[in-house]
């Protein structure tokens, strides 16, 4: 049975997962249920969870803060939270699952498919440890995660060079000329990375404006890319790309 457990300072919230849970009493089991932090700190360590449903907000304390009082994450982590758009952006990044409150079946349904599924894998805390520290950089983040067949993998995002759209999967390029192709739309990395100097010059292609390598003064605009691709910019972006470039 996978132990689960509950912090939420509001006791409606915390029910409702209870609630929610019912679905899951032949493969679950709640170990605990706490309303503070300093009572979720000692649980933890007494249940040992292998699920924990953690609200972004505890009180006058953040999930983040209890987060980094402890010296190992070893569950599975599943943010509950009505917080600003920079922590679920963050939570994006690490690639961790978060529901908005008030929380529907189909989204817990979701969440908590691919949290049994983990839970009976060995979980790393490598994406805990990334959010936070994406967290800690005022909204300039150093890494995102890139589902791969067996796994993930972490890319330095000042690594990326542009990003490519096809259909409703994105191409990644690196500047170590790897490529990564990922089941998301070229609009969920426009909106990903829009605070690390990326610019979408075409319907098609989001660029890193740091790994520009050329300009050309075509009818839209030409750009080369660090990685040697070129790219064209469309005519009714281009006035804004050069006012980016030129700020650069």
């Amino acid at each position: 049975m996978i132990r689960i457990t509950i912090i939420d300072d509001e006791q409606h919230c915390a029910e409702q997962i209870v609630t929610l849970l019912e679905d899951y009493r032949d493969k679950a089991i709640i170990s605990a249920i706490h309303h503070d932090a300093d009572d979720a700190l000692r649980g933890i360590a007494k249940h040992h969870p292998d699920v924990v449903f953690l609200d972004v907000q505890l009180g006058q304390t953040t999930a983040f803060e209890l987060l980094k009082q402890l010296s190992r994450i070893d569950f599975v982590l599943i943010f509950t939270t009505a917080y600003e758009r920079y922590a679920i952006q963050a939570f994006q990044y690490a690639a961790l699952d978060y529901l908005l409150k008030p929380v529907s079946k189909a989204d817990f349904e979701r969440a908590m498919g691919r949290a049994i599924t983990q839970a009976e894998k060995n979980y790393s805390d490598e994406r805990v440890r990334l959010l936070l520290g994406n967290l800690s950089l005022e909204g300039k983040r150093k890494k995102i995660t890139v589902p791969t067949g067996d796994g993930m993998i972490f890319l330095n995002i000042t690594d990326i060079v542009r990003c490519e759209a096809d259909v409703n999967y994105t191409h990644i390029f690196t500047i170590s000329g790897l490529k990564h192709t990922v089941a998301k739309t070229l609009k969920y990395f426009d909106e990903l990375l829009a605070d690390n100097n990326f610019f979408r010059v075409h319907q098609s292609h989001l660029i890193n404006l740091d790994h520009i390598r050329k300009y050309q003064r075509t009818k839209s605009g030409t750009v080369i890319m660090a990685d040697n691709a070129v790219i064209d910019v469309s005519i009714r972006r281009r006035e804004l790309f050069l006012e980016k470039i030129n700020a650069l």
